[in-house]
């Protein structure tokens, strides 16, 4: 029985590559890529691919965000995150979302195989540089620290990732298709959610819950 495969990154020669290594693995077959997460959400619903390759880091809806969708829409989909990121902070995101497994993208190829079958396996998996200690001594230290993302809308998380990339309310409103009066109407609530009462404050912080990288 194959392994059907949704494929997502927001670079195209990335998937490509990605799409020729799954080519050449037994009984895996990539049924849909997709840009972003809003993407790969529409074409899972098409294609009832039986796990979701994502990106951490895409632009328009990322990674964590559609894990999140991912776990509220379709529960029964495995999903593993494939991410340049090896910190703990980006890791803890991504499975505390409701990821499957994390992998580094500078993994070899027969990681990649072996994170696909133990996923579909029902087991977690983790890249192999990745130290579970270090995780749990993470996840200790921000416990109680700073406001969780969870509190927050999925258009409040939408639009922070949106702030955070450089986007302005006009851009935004034309992105979601929204008026720039409501933009500005979320954008107020999540501040007032957050305690974050300025751009780069909200800027750092989506940074500091894998929203978006430092990069975009």
């Amino acid at each position: 029985m194959n392994i059907r495969v949704l494929l997502a990154d927001d670079h195209a020669l990335v998937r490509s590559g990605i799409h020729s290594l799954l080519k050449s693995m037994p009984g895996i077959q990539v049924v849909a890529e997709a840009a972003d997460g809003a993407e790969a959400l529409l074409l899972a619903g098409t294609h009832k691919p039986d796990l979701a390759i994502l990106d951490i880091a895409m632009k328009g809806m990322n990674g964590v965000e559609a894990v999140r969708r991912f776990r509220a829409q379709q529960p029964d989909i495995k999903l593993l995150m494939l991410s340049m990121y090896s910190s703990e902070e980006y890791v803890m995101q991504a499975l505390n979302a409701g990821a499957n497994g994390y992998l580094l993208k500078d993994s070899a190829a027969y990681e990649l195989e072996k994170a696909i079958r133990q996923v579909m396996q029902g087991q977690r998996y983790l890249d192999s540089i990745l130290s579970p200690q270090a995780l749990d001594e993470y996840m200790r230290r921000v416990l109680d620290k700073g406001t969780n993302v969870e509190v927050l809308t999925p258009r409040q998380r939408q639009i922070l990732q949106l702030i955070a990339e450089g986007d302005n309310t006009k851009e935004i409103a034309y992105r979601l298709n929204l008026s720039g009066k409501t933009v500005e109407t979320h954008r107020a609530q999540l501040m007032e959610r957050l305690d974050i009462h300025d751009v780069p404050g909200l800027v750092r912080y989506a940074i500091r819950k894998g929203l978006t990288t430092a990069e975009k």
